[in-house]
This record gives C-alpha cells, structure tokens and sequence, in this order.
C-alpha cells in the first residue's frame, strides 16, 4: 500500500475538508498526501463509490503524480476493471521504469488474470528496484502459494522472517508451507531453530505445539504452550490448545480449568462454551453441562449442535417435553438436516404424538433420508395410527428400494392382518418364514395381537418343526 505516515489530526482535518467540500459544491485544494489518506480511507471503510470520486479530483489537481495514479490502478484493480489497470501500469511503465510499486500492482493484475508464473517474473524483476525487501519477498511467497508449490513459497516466507524475526506473518506462513506438505517433523526442527534464536517468541512455542498435536504427542504439544503462556500470560491461544489436549488425555477438570482462562483474557466464544460443557458431560455432571451449552446457545442461536446435546441429556434423563423444545429449536437452525428430523420424530413417538412422527418421517425420506430403519419406522408408526394401507404402500415402496428384506415381508403381512385380509396376511407370513425363520418375533412385538391368531401360530408351528 502507497499511504506515507500521517497523523489522526491531519487525517479528520483532510476527510472534514474533503465532505464539506462535497456537501458546498465548492472545489478545495489539498496536496497528493491528503488524498492518498482520503482515499484509502473510504477504500478500508468500503466506500468505494467516494473513493472514486476521490481519486479522480486528486488527479484533476495533482495529474502527474504517480503515487496517485497506482492508487488508481488499486481501485481499478479491486472493482476487477483490470483491462483499464493494464492501460495505466503500462503508461508508467514508460516514465518510471525503475519504481517497484508499479510492478507490486503489474503482478496484482497478473495474479487476478491467474497468470501466477508471469505475476512471480514481475515480482523478482521489481526485487532489484526496491529496498522493501519483505513485501516483495512476501508477495512471491503469496504467487506459490497459489500455485501450490509450497516448498518454494516457505523459502521466500523464510527470507521476510530472517529479514525481520518479529514478521508472525511470515512464521505463520512458514508453518502453513510444511503443514501443507505434511512435513511436521521439518516444521518442529525449523522452529527449534527459531526458538533458539527468539526463546521469547510466544508464536513460535504455540507454533511448535500444535506441530506435536499434530503427530499426537502430547506431552511436547503442552510444554510448548506452557512455554508460550510463561512469555505470554494473555496467549489466549496456547490455553485453548492445551485445554483441547487435556481433554483428549480424560484430564476433564484440567482442561475446563485451561477453557475458562480463555474466557477470562477474551470475548467468550459459543465453541468455548461447547468444549467446557462437554467436558462436564464426560465428568457426568448434567447440570454444569447443560448450563454451559445454554450458554453456547445463548452466545450463537445458529450453532445447533449446542441444542443437539441439550435434547441428548434431557432424553437421557427423561424430561421428554424438555427434549423436544430443544429438538425443535435445533431444527429452526437446520430445518433439512435428516438426523435432527429423525430425532424429533422419535422424541414425538415417546410422547405418544404419531401423527406429528409420521409427517416428520415422511419430510424426512422427501428430503433424501435412504436408511431402512427410517422407512421401517413409518410403517411402525403408520400401524399404530391404523394407517394400515399406508404401511403396506410403504412397505412396497421400500421393498423396490431396498430388495427383499425379511423385516419387511413380516410388516406387510401384519398390516394385511390388521386389514381383515388374512389370505394376504398368511401368504406374506409363508414367504417371510420361508426366508428367515427366526424373525417372526416381529411379529410377536409388533403386532401382538395377530400373534395370537390360531391361524398365525400354526403356520409358524409348521416352519419351527421344519
């Protein structure tokens, strides 16, 4: 970015001015600075409408200034008018052959064409003009990037960082190359060397934490973050990490302890909230539990997994009124999501509700539900609202979907039973027992009362003496 150091007095001096000047109709003066703060203050406020209208005055006033022209190709740039940008770069090309930023916004253009190969050219091309080294370097790191070629990235990341130890930017960036390439062992020694370098760099410690979380060992992963939280007591990072870790070791009351620092040195998260309460879920504390996952729904209503958990231990302790409004609003978060359907449908089942059961069943196969069970348990449903027809069409529909199943030959000939059509009844009944003889406790559970029939118990009398 072009903008040169300017004071917050003279920027509210430049942008009053600059409004008014809008508001009167009347045309100000001010010199090029001025307009580059105007600028790039509406371009950071995203007034890019203003920003227009701010650049163009200035080049009304000030028409050979360069600095104002890139700022142009910047804007030309970022509304993607790169055609236009081209034109411009070109031109200044020809008067100053040697100014590094015009070949930084050369390579932007070529970067948004997606031409990465010629945009790293430039880039090197404008190393021999420019004392900044670390935004150039940086820059070509950002083209391999792109262009996946990891190895080659880290190496100009590594330059910005041996240029200056405190550029986290460019340490991040360094890790992320051989995290892309999976090189964690590399990553632990070149940060060992960092740190041997920078022992009071809390990036690098958390940096070299997460690097043994990844290989699982745990143990370095902790003594990293503990080093990173003796330079930094505030790390919220590094305690966060080392809560994570505690958790997976089962030390559950540590890792709440680890989680709750974090809401203490920062703005309290809803993923906080989640990892605190189901920690206290693993202790098989319900009340610490479902108090912090309140508190996650409270901090973010669109995280539904919160509501998930919640509608899990009220069913676990049998507050089923209670399950179900936290299923319900679990669903206003995700309304097509087919596990939180099934679930309500099941919940409505335990409350006797089989109605609201079957057209949460029946929403949830229109949306693509392709599990047996579910289609089985319509049926069930559908049988127990005496909607037998409606078992037996959708016994049908599942045996074309899922093949022959026994389980569902046994419904079919319950439901013909319940219909008074004991031929039917007897005839599904033969073919099911033929099948699989030992799955006619189903219909034992499911349709007790076509058990008992004299008919019923003599076909299954004949196939169990077979």
């Amino acid at each position: 970015m072009l903008m040169q150091n300017f004071s917050n007095e003279n920027r509210k001096l430049a942008l009053s001015k600059f409004e008014n000047m809008l508001k009167s109709n009347k045309v100000f003066f001010f010199d090029s600075e001025e307009f580059e703060e105007i600028v790039y203050f509406y371009l950071d406020t995203g007034k890019i409408k203003l920003a227009n209208k701010a650049i163009e005055l200035s080049l009304s006033q000030h028409p050979s200034s360069i600095r104002l022209k890139l700022i142009k190709v910047e804007l030309l740039i970022f509304e993607n008018r790169l055609k236009d940008a081209e034109k411009i770069i070109f031109q200044l090309e020809k008067i100053e052959p040697t100014f590094d930023e015009i070949y930084i916004q050369k390579a932007a253009i070529l970067s948004k064409q997606n031409l990465h190969a010629e945009a790293i050219k430039v880039l090197k091309f404008a190393l021999k003009h420019t004392d900044d080294l670390i935004d150039i370097h940086s820059l070509i790191g950002m083209e391999y990037l792109f262009i996946e070629k990891f190895d080659v990235a880290a190496e100009h990341f590594k330059i910005c960082l041996a240029i200056n130890n405190e550029d986290y930017t460019a340490l991040y960036n360094v890790i992320y190359c051989l995290d892309m390439n999976e090189l964690h062992n590399e990553a632990i020694v070149f940060l060992d060397k960092f740190i041997d370098g920078n022992p009071y760099s809390e990036v690098a410690w958390h940096q070299l934490g997460r690097q043994y979380f990844y290989l699982e060992k745990y143990n370095e992963a902790i003594r990293a973050f503990d080093y990173a939280i003796l330079v930094d007591e505030y790390f919220v990072g590094a305690y966060f990490e080392k809560a994570k870790i505690l958790e997976i070791q089962n030390k559950y009351e540590e890792a709440i302890s680890n989680y709750l620092i974090t809401l203490e040195l920062d703005d309290p998260t809803a993923f906080s909230y989640l990892q605190i309460a189901s920690c206290y879920e693993k202790l098989e504390n319900s009340k610490q539990a479902m108090r912090f996952y309140y508190k996650a729904t409270q901090e973010d209503p669109m995280m539904e997994e919160s509501w998930l958990h919640l509608v899990k231990i009220y069913l676990k302790e049998d507050n089923v009124q209670k399950a179900l409004y936290f299923i319900q609003k679990a669903l206003e978060v995700d309304p097509t999501n087919l596990d939180y359907i099934n679930l309500f449908a099941e919940i409505n089942i335990k409350l006797n509700l089989f109605e609201e059961a079957a057209v949460a069943f029946q929403d949830s196969i229109t949306l693509g539900e392709d599990r047996i069970e579910i289609f089985l348990a319509l049926t069930d449903v559908y049988h127990f609202i005496g909607d037998y027809q409606d078992a037996i069409n959708l016994l049908n529909e599942a045996k074309k979907i899922f093949g022959d199943y026994v389980e569902i030959t046994y419904r079919i000939s319950g439901n013909y039973f319940l219909l008074r059509n004991e031929k039917e009844g007897l005839f599904h009944l033969e073919n099911a027992l033929k099948k699989d003889f030992d799955y006619f406790e189903i219909i034992k559970e499911v349709f007790p009362n076509v058990f008992e029939k004299e008919s019923v118990k003599k076909l299954i009398a004949k196939y169990r003496n077979a």
